[in-house]
């Protein structure tokens, strides 16, 4: 392994993820919030959850009352006035519904003067959930969709008229009270009805989207849920006000600052990527080709979110399979390719991506690994640990897409 391209990439990754914590950002949007003088209860959802519950009460001081939902092992303390719960993700599961019905009761028989402060961030789809359907069936949909590689905006089509809380329904359920939202986007150009499936938020998508999804990836649905699709979602709410603090243009910033003080030359290629993780590596390690030998120090950058196509039953996620497909195209290159979730979790796994450089491929191959062979069967997470090239940060209390980043040093 090329310690010193290593060493660059996990100060590039601190670096970036410190830059994108929610909690300045929640802070900011706090400023335009005045209650009405009525109760000021709190609702948060989604993988950054906890932290932004914890910085708005700490900036407000106290609330009357609260509920946060957020991911497996991310709740890292109490929260005066609240209570904090842990659910599933990307499936829902009971931990997700028990949750949520505490939330509901929480807002139930609310006045004009009351306030729920709903704070939204990726991931909100699976843990803030009230299926129409069994929870089951509802895990069955989701596993499907994440499996036939649909993207993030089809998915979140489909789930919404799955629910009683997505598509702008959990704001219907808090009228009369206002409802104030902050928003930490994890979507590709920050459409808020899509984000955590807009749980306070009007729906732009309509039942014939739905259905077309359906049937684009022959989804497996019940006649229940089927009618379901049919029907049509909230396209108006009066009681919402929504700040969003943070997206995945300020992680790239952030990554392409650290850049330049660790001495590349950054180049943004895009924070709109949406391909394949393996195409994305592959194209990533290209460019990296393409300008060996110069003898400048570049970094390139793209930010978004990836899919896979799950041809297997292996351990990864799509920044561990977006490294790991780089790795080929760059053998015997003083160069680098990375890639991580901003959340810290990629895939279901406890790594927030993957770090391959020029040594990579000759070191998998020493261990008898060939990397197509592992990418049909998804297994990168067991490649990538095999020549350490997991990267662990733990939850990191944020959730704003994916950074993927490809060093070359001369």
């Amino acid at each position: 392994m090329n310690q010193a391209l290593r060493k660059d990439a996990q100060q590039i990754l601190a670096s970036s993820l410190q830059a994108v914590l929610p909690d300045e950002a929640v802070q900011r949007a706090l400023r335009d919030f005045e209650p009405h003088g009525g109760r000021v209860l709190l609702v948060a959802a989604g993988k950054a959850a906890w932290q932004m519950a914890a910085a708005a009460v700490r900036t407000l001081g106290r609330v009357d009352g609260g509920v946060v939902v957020t991911k497996y092992h991310h709740v890292k303390g109490d929260i005066h006035g609240v209570v904090c719960c842990e659910g599933g993700h990307p499936v829902p599961d009971e931990g997700s519904f028990a949750a949520t019905q505490k939330a509901l009761e929480l807002v139930q028989d609310l006045t004009a003067a009351d306030d729920v402060l709903f704070l939204l961030s990726g991931g909100g789809s699976a843990l803030f959930e009230k299926p129409l359907v069994p929870g089951a069936e509802l895990q069955d949909i989701t596993g499907q969709l994440l499996g036939c590689g649909a993207d993030i905006v089809e998915m979140n089509t489909i789930r919404k008229r799955l629910s009683a809380v997505k598509g702008g329904r959990f704001a219907r359920l808090c009228a009369p009270a206002q409802v104030y939202s902050i928003v930490l986007s994890d979507i590709l150009g920050d459409p808020l009805d899509m984000i955590a499936s807009g749980p306070a938020c009007p729906d732009s998508s309509t039942c014939a989207d739905a259905l077309a999804i359906a049937e684009k990836y022959q989804l497996k649905l019940s006649p229940e849920a089927r009618a379901l699709l049919e029907q049509e979602t909230p396209k108006t709410l009066d009681n919402v006000t929504t700040r969003i603090t943070g997206s995945v243009r300020e992680l790239c910033a952030a990554a392409a600052k650290e850049c330049s003080a660790l001495g590349y030359e950054p180049v943004m290629l895009t924070d709109q990527l949406c391909c394949e993780a393996r195409e994305a590596g592959s194209f990533l390690a290209s460019i990296l080709k393409s300008h060996a030998g110069q003898g400048r120090k570049l970094a390139f950058l793209a930010g978004g979110e990836t899919v896979v196509h799950l041809t297997g039953k292996g351990l990864g996620g799509r920044n561990q399979e977006l490294a790991l497909a780089a790795a080929p195209g760059i053998a015997g290159l003083d160069a680098a390719v990375f890639s991580v979730g901003s959340d810290g979790t990629d895939g279901p796994t406890d790594a927030a991506g993957g770090y391959v450089d020029g040594e990579s491929a000759a070191a998998l191959a020493a261990k008898g690994l060939d990397v197509f062979e592992v990418l049909q069967s998804n297994d990168a997470y067991h490649a990538l640990k095999a020549v350490d090239g997991l990267l662990v940060t733990g939850p990191t209390g944020t959730n704003v897409n994916d950074v993927a980043v490809a060093l070359l040093h001369g």
